[in-house]
């Protein structure tokens, strides 16, 4: 049974995004998942995991202006939420969403987007990114959100179980999102959170 963990969360400013990037998104890939549409359950795709051929470490901080610090040079983030999880005073994790996240945005007002969310890798498993998701959810239906959507890809099975987990449905999939990481499946998961 996994641990949980007290969690203070606050929301901070874009200022505060060097302490933010402080906390890794590193995760080691083992495994892999595989979505086909579903004729017969109540979801739109059915999620097969199988093995890499060849584990290796994904990093998306270390992807070229991809990093926290990147952002305000390449959206405007006046419209993004900061959040901090703390454990005993010490950051252990974040979240960053977003309302209309950029100018050619066309999911609309109603719609914020999970743009971020990470758990320093010691406190994963405790219940930080579970706190950081309600606090998310509510952040965005406080300011008129109705829907949450939060892009993964195939190679995080982790975060992938995670939506799953807390009411997400797969709702699309663009196995051509990333030209430059072909063997990466782009999947969007959302989520109603306000009325």
């Amino acid at each position: 049974m996994r641990s949980v963990t007290p969690v203070e969360i606050e929301e901070e400013g874009a200022g505060s995004l060097a302490d933010y990037a402080r906390i890794s998104v590193a995760f080691e890939v083992r495994v892999v998942m595989d979505a086909r549409a579903s004729a017969t359950s109540g979801t739109k795709f059915i999620l097969v995991e199988r093995q890499c051929s060849t584990p290796f470490v994904k990093d998306y901080d270390a992807i070229p202006n991809n990093a926290p610090l990147d952002w305000p040079r390449r959206f405007d983030i006046t419209r993004w939420g900061f959040l901090a999880a703390r454990v005993d005073g010490a950051r252990v994790g974040g979240a960053a969403i977003a309302l209309r996240a950029s100018a050619s945005d066309t999911a609309g007002d109603d719609v914020a987007v999970l743009w971020d969310i990470r758990v320093a890798p010691d406190a994963r498993g405790k219940g930080v990114g579970s706190a950081l998701l309600a606090a998310a959810e509510q952040w965005a239906a406080g300011r008129g959100a109705r829907r949450l959507v939060v892009e993964t890809q195939n190679i995080n099975v982790p975060a992938c179980r995670f939506y799953e987990a807390y009411g997400f449905a797969l709702e699309a999939i663009d196995p051509l999102a990333y030209p430059e990481l072909p063997q990466e499946i782009q999947f969007l998961w959302y989520k109603d959170v306000g009325g």
